[in-house]
């Protein structure tokens, strides 16, 4: 059943708490009210006066919970979904970690198919990191998978249907018509890069409009040369973070939220690997072997830091804490500040009349007690 109503809510509504009652029909919102709505033939779930607030969009996750998005199945990302629902996420891109054409290809498929799930977390389809990325910045990259920009290769991946975000190195050979071709219909973003500030600025003016993982795997600001990180805090392009306290200091946190945060530029995501949800160990993100210690996943061979454990529910909790910002300033740069990035923001992101019924219950210890995706129930604490 994905009709039901909610009472006795605080309601993240217009950028602002409002108690009161949402009524949802057929997984939209169909009516938000200050008074309780009343209708006979609907389920009613009393909120009991908790926070009632928009579900997490990550638009850059490489699984969990024992799951790689490159080896993932039809019947994984059931598993997968039903993960992220209980830590806050309603919807969500698959990253595909660069690979083969082959391999790739068969990523797109399996999640064409997984976008039709209804259990979980809905999949909206996928994020691919490269194969256009600069070596030098590689990350946990697989070297010898990396390539100069092309048109073809991009084209028959998109022709699937499921490509919604693509990162790429905008310095690379044919970079820029990839960018110039593909921002019609993507989100694409720069990453992986050792762009100086005037390539990235290209880059940006040719349609990238978001920055992959700010800080990360990328040249850094400098005073004399401000680069591909000196371009993404200057021009008006999403900026990506990693909020688990590793990728990014606090402070970075703190300053990105001042700089960005303003201008709902700013998005949460997870960067998670397969590691997420589960203990340290020996795991796998695409082609490569990881190491996780203490929470801290790397390449097992080089020690480079590779993608993360963090959730979104626990990012959420980490920008609070780091930015010091209230509730109502956090939400957005989690719900959305993505769905806008993605061009969704019509149907996804807050809360509203129309929208789709994508919804986290949480206490005042900010634990979830329900998350509904597309008004159907997929979590809820026991």
């Amino acid at each position: 059943m994905n009709s039901r109503i909610l009472y006795n809510a605080n309601i993240f509504y217009q950028h602002k708490f409002i108690y009161g009652s949402l009524k949802i029909v057929d997984g939209k919102i169909a009516e938000i009210s200050r008074d309780l709505i009343q209708d006979a033939g609907l389920e009613s779930i009393d909120c009991q006066g908790q926070m009632l607030i928009p579900g997490f969009i990550d638009i850059h996750t490489h699984g969990g919970v024992g799951i790689d998005i490159n080896a993932a199945t039809y019947e994984d990302y059931k598993k997968l979904g039903a993960f992220f629902a209980s830590q806050g996420t309603t919807a969500y891109l698959a990253s595909v970690l660069t690979d083969t054409r082959e391999t790739t290809l068969q990523c797109l498929a399996e999640i064409k198919k997984a976008c039709s799930l209804t259990n979980g977390a809905e999949l909206m389809g996928c994020h691919l990191e490269g194969p256009f990325l600069a070596v030098q910045y590689k990350g946990a990259m697989p070297e010898h998978l990396l390539q100069k920009g092309s048109l073809e290769l991009i084209k028959e991946y998109v022709a699937t249907g499921v490509v919604k975000h693509l990162t790429i190195s905008p310095e690379i050979e044919n970079a820029m018509p990839v960018i110039k071709e593909l921002q019609k219909d993507l989100l694409v973003a720069i990453g992986h890069s050792g762009a100086d500030y005037y390539t990235a600025c290209e880059a940006i003016e040719n349609g990238a409009r978001s920055v992959t993982h700010c800080f990360n795997a990328m040249r850094l600001f400098h005073h004399h040369e401000p680069a591909i990180m000196g371009a993404a805090l200057e021009k008006d392009v999403y900026c990506e973070a990693i909020c688990d306290g590793l990728h990014l200091h606090p402070g970075t946190v703190s300053m990105l939220g001042k700089i960005k945060g303003r201008d709902n530029l700013f998005i949460a995501v997870t960067d998670s690997i397969m590691a997420a949800g589960l203990p340290d160990g020996e795991y796998k993100l695409g082609v490569n072997d990881v190491t996780v210690k203490n929470g801290d996943a790397r390449l097992t061979v080089s020690d480079v830091r590779a993608g993360s454990t963090l959730t979104m529910i626990r990012a959420f909790r980490n920008i609070l804490k780091f930015t010091k910002k209230p509730l109502e300033e956090v939400i957005p740069l989690l719900s959305e500040n993505a769905a806008k990035a993605l061009k969704i923001d019509n149907k996804k992101g807050n809360i509203d009349v129309g929208k789709d019924a994508d919804l986290l219950l949480l206490n005042d210890a900010l634990e979830i007690q329900k998350t509904i995706s597309r008004g159907r129930v997929v979590y809820e604490v026991r």
